[in-house]
């Protein structure tokens, strides 16, 4: 499926490398070499994916997901030359939903886009979303509408992002039963082999933050072994 992507990096040669290998997938590809540029162009809307340069000239990488993130829960994956872990755990920390570090692939560009565009497909392509007869799955006072990937928890609205989403409706299609963190990337994330069980940590601890901020709290982890549905 054909989706709208900005692609964000300050290096004219990357720009243009992601540039045609996203286009010869059949997206329409739009880019920025700059935060303003980049703002500019998600303002005029219908972004539906920002590959995301860490390090630019007049702002980072980092700050624009904030922005991003407060207004909008559209996928972001983060291209950056640092690879120490402690910068891939900040950026999903901060929103991001893949992290790739340079120098890359077009072809891992590419399947890493597909992995994450599959979890805002339809739930029933989308390995992010267990299988499920319904279109909502119920737990507790949470509430997951499949279909317009909308959370609830109660009458308030919890937004978060297609991988995280993706990781509680696996956990509470499944009430009383333990995920190991390798099942739970298998059900997140197309290519499990490209993340790390600290991505799956750190996924978890921003669902909970979220919930919490409204006094509850979805998951629970079992020592040792992984993590179920909270009160299940």
């Amino acid at each position: 499926m054909s989706r709208h992507i900005l692609v964000v990096d300050d290096e004219a040669r990357i720009r243009e490398v992601v540039q045609y290998a996203l286009a010869r997938e059949g997206h329409r590809v739009t880019v920025a070499g700059d935060g303003k540029g980049a703002r500019d162009a998600f303002a005029r809307g219908d972004v539906e994916l920002v590959v995301l340069d860490v390090m630019l000239p007049d702002v980072d990488g980092l700050t624009l997901c904030r922005e991003i993130r407060a207004s909008s829960r559209v996928p972001i994956l983060f291209l950056s030359a640092r690879s120490d872990e402690i910068d891939r755990v900040l950026g999903l920390e901060l929103g991001g939903d893949d992290y790739l570090t340079k120098p890359f692939s077009p072809r891992e560009l590419v399947a890493r886009v597909k992995a994450v565009l599959r979890r805002i497909e339809t739930p029933a392509e989308s390995p992010a979303a267990p299988p499920t007869k319904g279109a909502r799955l119920r737990h507790g006072a949470i509430t997951i509408d499949l279909e317009r990937h909308e959370v609830r928890y109660g009458s308030e609205l919890v937004a978060l992002t297609p991988t995280e989403l993706g990781m509680l409706a696996a956990l509470i299609e499944r009430p009383g039963i333990v995920l190991s963190r390798g099942q739970l990337m298998k059900r997140a994330y197309a290519y499990d082999n490209l993340v790390t069980e600290r991505t799956i940590d750190t996924h978890v601890r921003r669902i909970r933050a979220k919930f919490r901020a409204l006094g509850g709290d979805p998951i629970a982890t079992v020592h040792g072994v992984g993590y179920k549905a909270a009160g299940a």
